[in-house]
C-alpha cells in the first residue's frame, strides 16, 4: 500500500447509525484479498477493521472544505438472492484542505480501477469485461460522443488549417528545431488531419504515431499516403491516448491541444496523459507552457446589447400573456454566457496579468480547478463591465498568442461580463478571483468575482467594496463573431443606455490590424505572417 493512498489522521462516522458517534482512525484504499476489488477501508486504533467500502458502486460527495460523504450500496441476502436494501453512508473529516483534496483524488483514483460488473467475474462467453478508461469515467458518452463526431468532420479541421496564424506557429515552431525532430520519435496526440504529423516528417523525423479517437483517422490515412516521402514515416492508431499502447518511447510530443480559454474541451488533460505515458524522460513537448492572460474591460456597447436580449420578456401583453415573470431569469442566462469575439485592445482599462501552466510538469489533476487571483489597477474612471481573457502557448522560443490586437485566430478571446458593473476612479484598485471547475461535458463552470472600493459622497473614509459576481458556463459561449466591433472613447463610456442604442454600432473594426499590445507578442505574431 503506497504512503499517499493511506491517511493516517481522518475522523468517521457511520451515518446511518442511530447513535452514531466520530471515531479517529485511518483511512487506506487498496484492493480487497478475496476479490480484488478496490475498496476503501476505514480503521480504528486497536480494532481489525471499522467499515470496508466496495469502491465499484459508491460515490463521494462534498460536504465541507475538510469533510467528505461516502455513499455506498448494501446488500442483504434473501432466499438466496442478493438483493440490495439500501444505502450506507460513512462521514469521513480530515485534518487539513491538503489532505482532503489529496483523499478526493485517492478515491477517484482507486475508484477507476474498478471494471464493469465485479471484480474478475466471468461473463457468459468467457470474456472479462474491460476497465473503463480515465477518459470514459470522467467524461459523459453523449458528450464525448458529440466531440468525436465534430472533430471528425473535415469542414472543422478546414477551419481550423485556414487559421493561419495557428497553422503557421505550428509549422515555423516545428522547422525552426528542426534539431530536435531529426532521427526522433515522435507522438502526435489528437492528431486530427494528420497535419502535424506531416510536419514532424518533413523536419526529419525517424517515425511519427499519429493518435486520433475520431473517424478523422480515414481521412488522415488517405492525406499520408498521398504524401508519401513523408508519410511512409507516419503510422496512424485509432483510439484515445488514455487508451491506445505504443511500441516505444517519445523523444517528441506534439500537439494542439487548445480550445478557447485555453483549457475548453479538457484536451490539455490527454495532453499530460500521453506525456506520462509515452515520453521518454528527457524528451520534449511542443507546445511546452500555456499562459491566460486577463485584464478588466469597459464596453457599454457589448453590455448594452446583453442586457437588451432579455426585454423580449418584459412583455406584459404576448399574445394575452403577461411574460415578466420570466425576464429575471432570461437576464441571468444571457450573461451566464461568456462571448467569444475580437475586440479592440483599448477597451481593457487596466495592465493584464497572467497564469502559467507548464505542460512538462503540471499533474493532469492541476486541471480540474484551476483558482486565479485578481489584481488590477484601474488606468481610467469608468465602468468595469468584467473580465477579458485570452492566451498564449510557447513552443521553443516561439510563441502562438491569441491576444486582442493580434492577427486573429480561430480561438478569437474571451469576456465574461458582469450583471451589474463596478464603477472605478483611475488608480484605483481591482481585486477578485477567477475560478474554473472542470465537468463531465468536457467543459469548464467559471466562477468570477470582481471588487473595488467605491469612493465619493456616502463612503465611509476607506470606501465601501462594491463586489460583483457571475456564473458562466464555458461550454455554453456566445459567438459574436459578426457583430460590429465598435470601440467607444472612455470620455463617451458614461453615456445613458438610450444613447448607446440611439448612436447604434455601424462601426465595424477590422480584425486583426490593430498593434499588439505588447512588444514581445507583435513580435512573435508577425514572424509568422504569410
Amino acid at each position: 500500500m503506497a504512503s499517499a493512498d493511506m491517511f493516517p489522521n481522518v475522523s468517521f462516522s457511520d451515518v446511518n447509525a442511530a447513535a452514531s458517534q466520530e471515531a479517529a482512525g485511518k483511512a487506506v484504499f487498496g484492493l480487497d484479498p478475496a476479490s480484488g476489488a478496490p475498496r476503501l477501508s476505514l480503521v480504528r486504533p486497536g480494532a481489525e477493521q471499522a467499515f470496508q467500502i466496495d469502491l465499484s458502486d459508491a460515490q463521494i460527495f462534498k460536504l465541507g472544505l475538510m469533510e467528505w460523504l461516502c455513499v455506498s450500496g448494501e446488500t442483504e441476502a434473501k432466499a438466496g438472492v442478493e438483493e440490495k436494501l439500501f444505502s450506507r453512508a460513512i462521514k469521513v473529516v480530515l485534518r487539513t484542505e491538503a489532505e482532503s483534496k489529496a483523499f478526493s483524488l485517492a478515491f477517484q483514483r482507486w475508484k477507476q480501477q474498478t471494471i464493469s460488473g465485479k471484480a474478475g467475474e466471468s461473463l457468459e462467453n468467457g470474456s472479462i469485461v474491460a476497465c473503463k478508461s480515465k477518459f470514459d469515467t470522467k467524461i459523459e458518452a453523449s458528450s464525448a460522443q458529440m466531440y468525436f463526431h465534430y472533430y471528425g468532420q473535415l469542414l472543422h479541421q478546414q477551419n481550423m488549417l485556414q487559421d493561419f496564424v495557428r497553422t503557421g506557429t505550428y509549422y515555423a515552431a516545428v522547422m525552426e528545431n528542426r534539431a530536435d525532430f531529426e532521427g526522433k520519435v515522435v507522438v502526435d496526440v489528437g492528431a486530427g488531419s494528420g497535419i502535424l504529423s506531416l510536419f514532424a516528417a518533413q523536419a526529419g523525423a525517424k517515425h511519427v504515431y499519429a493518435v486520433e479517437a475520431s473517424e478523422m483517422v480515414e481521412h488522415a490515412q488517405r492525406l499520408i499516403s498521398g504524401n508519401p516521402s513523408f508519410g511512409q514515416r507516419i503510422t496512424i492508431i485509432k483510439g484515445k491516448v488514455e487508451e491506445v499502447e505504443l511500441p516505444e518511447k517519445a523523444d517528441i510530443l506534439i500537439s494542439e491541444p487548445m480550445g478557447t480559454l485555453l483549457v475548453n474541451e479538457r484536451m490539455l488533460e490527454s495532453y499530460v496523459i500521453a506525456r506520462d505515458r509515452f515520453l521518454a524522460p528527457d524528451g520534449k513537448m511542443f507546445p511546452t507552457t500555456g499562459r491566460i492572460h486577463m485584464a478588466p474591460f469597459s464596453d457599454e456597447y457589448l453590455y448594452v446589447e446583453m442586457a437588451n436580449k432579455s426585454l423580449f420578456w418584459q412583455q406584459h401583453n404576448f399574445f394575452g400573456v403577461d411574460l415578466t415573470p420570466l425576464h429575471g431569469s432570461a437576464f441571468d442566462g444571457y450573461f451566464s454566457q461568456p462571448v467569444v469575439d475580437a475586440f479592440d485592445p483599448r477597451l481593457l482599462i487596466s495592465q493584464s496579468t497572467h497564469h502559467t501552466l507548464d505542460f512538462t510538469s503540471m499533474k493532469e489533476e492541476d486541471l480540474y480547478e484551476i483558482d486565479i487571483p485578481l489584481s488590477f489597477v484601474s488606468s481610467v474612471g469608468t465602468r468595469v463591465h468584467g473580465l477579458a481573457c485570452w492566451f498564449d502557448v510557447l513552443f521553443n522560443g516561439r510563441w502562438l498568442t491569441t491576444a486582442p490586437g493580434s492577427p486573429t485566430t480561430h480561438w478569437y478571446q474571451l469576456r465574461c461580463v458582469l450583471a451589474q458593473p463596478l464603477y472605478v476612479m483611475a488608480g484605483q484598485e481591482i481585486t477578485g478571483r477567477l475560478h474554473l471547475v472542470a465537468h463531465s461535458a468536457q467543459s469548464y463552470t467559471i466562477y468570477l468575482t470582481m471588487s473595488a472600493k467605491m469612493w465619493g459622497v456616502g463612503a465611509e473614509p476607506d470606501g465601501i467594496l462594491q463586489t460583483s459576481t457571475a456564473k458562466l458556463e464555458l461550454k455554453e459561449p456566445y459567438y459574436r463573431l459578426s457583430q460590429p466591433q465598435a470601440y467607444m472613447p472612455q470620455d463617451q463610456q458614461q453615456l445613458p443606455l438610450s444613447s448607446l442604442q440611439a448612436q447604434g454600432s455601424g462601426q465595424q473594426m477590422q480584425d486583426g490590424l490593430s498593434p499588439g499590445i505588447t512588444v514581445e507578442q507583435e513580435r512573435d505574431s508577425a514572424a509568422f505572417t504569410r
